[in-house]
């Protein structure tokens, strides 16, 4: 079940600073708040439960706020819970109400935030993002809105990339096949000199090959 909460999307000076704290209206995690349409996504969020029974999820904004943290600095669920219990501009990144020093959810709860919020899902939020920021734009890559013959008119258009939420499949330095992948083209050239010298190879014992 999801419950829409009202009058969530606050600015910074709604939020509860406790004495002594200051928030800098300037830092990069208020700016970037202002710059996602909370509530629209939030709108194809609640579809997302159709049920109207059981126990209340979390805020839209609580598990997209806090996967867009974890993206950026590579958090473990466990390390990402207990940085945004430390760090008040988090917590007014995820929406939370006024600063608290209790941790806003337990770091299984994440693994619910994943599998809602797939990546067919936060394609779709990445589009709305660009929208609500660029909403005259007419496209990357064209000068209006007609579809007419291209013209001369330089780097017209815009294009915007962000991999915030973009999927990664790359080999790291410890995955096991591209030490195998050493090896067998170590091989083949250890085979080509001796070959060409008519050595013995050291790589089998015995006569030459």
């Amino acid at each position: 079940m999801y419950k829409k909460e009202r009058n969530h999307q606050f600015r910074l000076n709604d939020f509860n600073q406790p004495i002594g704290l200051k928030m800098n209206p300037e830092n990069r995690w208020v700016k970037k708040a202002d710059l996602i349409p909370w509530e629209e996504i939030e709108e194809r969020y609640a579809a997302l439960f159709p049920s109207h029974t059981g126990m209340p999820a979390k805020p839209l904004r609580v598990a997209l706020g806090s996967l867009l943290i974890q993206k950026q600095y590579a958090y473990s669920d466990r390390e990402l819970v207990e940085q945004i219990t430390e760090n008040p501009y988090y917590q007014y990144f995820i929406g939370l109400h006024g600063y608290q020093q209790e941790a806003p959810y337990a770091p299984s709860l994440l693994v619910e935030f994943r599998k809602r919020l797939t990546d067919e899902i936060l394609g779709e939020i990445n589009e709305l993002i660009l929208q609500h920021n660029h909403p005259a734009d007419p496209g990357a890559g064209t000068c209006g809105t007609k579809q007419e013959e291209p013209k001369e008119c330089g780097n017209c258009g815009t294009i915007i990339l962000d991999a915030t939420c973009a999927p990664q499949n790359i080999e790291y330095p410890q995955d096991i096949n591209l030490l195998n992948e050493a090896r067998e083209l170590l091989e083949k050239m250890i085979d080509t000199v001796c070959y060409e010298y008519n050595t013995k190879n050291p790589l089998f014992k015995g006569k030459k090959t």
